[in-house]
C-alpha cells in the first residue's frame, strides 16, 4: 500500500532550494550509486526512469552533446535533472525512492519495470510501429509518462505526429488540466501554477521560449479517466530541477517544478 504523506515543512515555507543544495552539494557527483556493488539488484519502491527515443532526422537538444540514439535530444539535462529530482523526493516525502536514474527504450519489456517515465524534448521524437505499440501497452497496463521541455507551436505539431501513433485522438483526446484536477492535489496543494522557464530566464530574463507565451498543463485520460500522459507544454521543468542549486535561478520556479513533480509520481502511484 502506497501512503498519503505529510508536507514538508521545507518545501511549505519555501526553503527547498538551500535545503536541497545542501543535500546536493553543489552538484550531483554524490550520487553514484549506479556503480556500486549491488545496486543495481536493490529493491525500491519507486524507480524512475527517461525515455531514450529515436529523434526526427538525429536532432540534437542538449544533454551529452551526442546525436541519435547516444545522446541528443532525449539527453537534455540528464542526468543532473534526474538525480537532484530524485534527491528532492527522496528528501520531502517517505517514498522509498532509488536514488539514481534508469534510462529505458522502447526496443525492448524492460520499460515494463519501471511505472513512471519522464520525457523531454519529445518535438523531436518519432516512433516505429513497434515502438509505438509497446508504449502504448504501458500506458494502458497502468504506467505513466510525463511530457516536458517543449515550447510553441510548432514543437506542439510535431510532438503530436509522434503522441497520435501512440494513442489516437479520437480515443485518446488531449485534455487542459484545471487548479482543482486531482493530480495537483495527492500531495501538495498546488492550485494555480505560473509559466516555469528553463534557465535561460537567468541572462533573458523571459520565461518563456519560441512563441510558447501562454504555460500548458495538459494531459491525456485512459478509458476510466486516468492520467496516463501529464504534458508540460512552453515550460522547461527539468531545468529548473537541475539549477535548483544555482543561487541565480529564482526559488519559486524551482520550488514549483519539485511539487508538480512529486505530485505527478505519487499520482502514478496511487492512481
Amino acid at each position: 500500500m502506497h501512503l498519503r504523506l505529510p508536507i514538508s515543512v521545507a518545501l511549505r515555507f519555501g526553503l527547498i532550494v538551500p535545503a536541497l543544495a545542501l543535500q546536493i552539494g553543489g552538484g550531483f557527483q554524490r550520487y553514484r550509486s549506479p556503480y556500486e556493488p549491488g545496486a543495481a539488484d536493490a529493491k525500491h519502491e519507486f524507480a524512475w526512469s527517461r525515455l531514450r527515443y529515436d529523434s526526427q532526422g538525429g536532432a540534437f537538444g542538449g544533454g551529452f552533446g551526442f546525436y541519435g540514439r547516444g545522446g541528443g535530444a532525449w539527453s537534455r539535462d540528464y542526468p543532473k535533472a534526474d538525480i537532484t529530482f530524485l534527491a528532492a523526493l527522496r528528501r520531502l516525502t517517505r517514498v522509498d525512492a532509488r536514488s539514481y536514474q534508469q534510462v529505458v527504450d522502447l526496443d525492448s519489456d524492460d520499460i515494463f519495470n519501471f511505472p513512471f517515465v519522464y520525457a523531454v524534448q519529445v518535438q523531436t521524437w518519432s516512433f516505429s510501429e513497434a515502438q509505438a505499440t509497446r508504449l502504448r501497452e504501458y500506458l494502458l497496463r497502468g504506467g505513466f509518462l510525463m511530457v516536458d521541455d517543449f515550447h510553441g507551436t510548432a514543437d506542439w505539431e510535431s510532438f503530436l505526429r509522434g503522441m497520435r501513433a501512440v494513442l489516437p485522438e479520437q480515443q485518446y483526446p488531449i485534455t487542459d488540466l484545471s487548479d482543482n484536477d486531482e493530480i495537483f492535489h495527492v500531495l501538495y496543494d498546488i492550485g494555480q501554477r505560473f509559466q516555469v522557464p528553463g534557465e535561460q530566464y537567468v541572462s533573458t530574463g523571459r520565461t518563456y521560449e519560441k512563441d510558447g507565451y501562454v504555460p500548458k498543463w495538459r494531459a491525456i485520460r485512459d478509458a476510466k479517466g486516468r492520467v496516463i500522459v501529464a504534458i508540460c507544454h512552453n515550460m522547461h521543468l527539468g531545468d529548473a530541477w537541475e539549477w535548483a542549486d544555482d543561487s541565480q535561478y529564482p526559488e519559486p520556479f524551482a520550488s514549483l517544478a519539485f511539487r508538480v513533480g512529486i505530485d505527478y509520481v505519487m499520482y502514478s502511484m496511487t492512481h
